[in-house]
């Protein structure tokens, strides 16, 4: 049994290197990661996670995993920003507020599917000039979802978090450990 990770993400590599996991291939999916008109963070996080599987071809005795990871302030989905302008408009937002981190994996192998979705509550701290202007400086908010990155500088302005720390970085070991054995893939 093969396991492609449907993803290029050096984050998800290294968590699943935690769980003693080297893919046997890596493809990522190439998909439109537009929310529809008025699609909520959830449903549109396990959306992403399902097309993306959908997108990579795979043999019958493949074993395909995908995620993706939302960030979203009550209803708004807080995507990739764009440039810099829009990675400071989400972290002023998200300053000082609880917002959500959605993250949906999604396991197939010859049309069975394994699903799973962890939402995680998050508290920002308000970012001085200082740190804001920094923050963008470094580069760290380019290609993540809200313009954060939870193990990294961003890291420091995160006071509280209730839920999956590894979800917030893009792939929660815990369900991704056991979808992975409901299906019965061993490392």
């Amino acid at each position: 049994m093969r396991l492609i990770l449907g993803s290029a993400s050096p984050r998800r590599l290294d968590l699943l290197a935690q769980l003693g996991i080297v893919p046997d291939a890596i493809c990522p999916a190439d998909i439109d990661e537009s929310p529809r008109a008025g699609e909520l963070p959830r449903p549109y996080c396990a959306r992403m996670a399902l097309e993306k599987l959908q997108a990579i071809p795979a043999g019958p005795d493949d074993l395909v995993l995908c995620a993706d990871t939302t960030v979203a302030l009550g209803r708004r989905i807080m995507g990739k920003p764009q440039d810099a302008g829009e990675a400071a408009e989400f972290l002023i937002k998200l300053g000082g507020r609880r917002h959500t981190v959605i993250s949906a994996i999604a396991l197939g192998q010859a049309g069975r599917l394994w699903r799973r979705e962890v939402v995680t509550a998050v508290r920002m701290k308000r970012l001085s000039d200082q740190e804001l202007n920094s923050y963008l400086d470094s580069g760290e908010w380019q290609g993540k979802a809200g313009g954060y990155a939870i193990q990294g500088r961003a890291g420091a302005f995160i006071p509280w978090i209730s839920g999956s720390f590894t979800g917030v970085v893009g792939l929660p070991l815990h369900e991704t450990a056991h979808v992975l054995a409901a299906a019965g893939y061993r490392a």
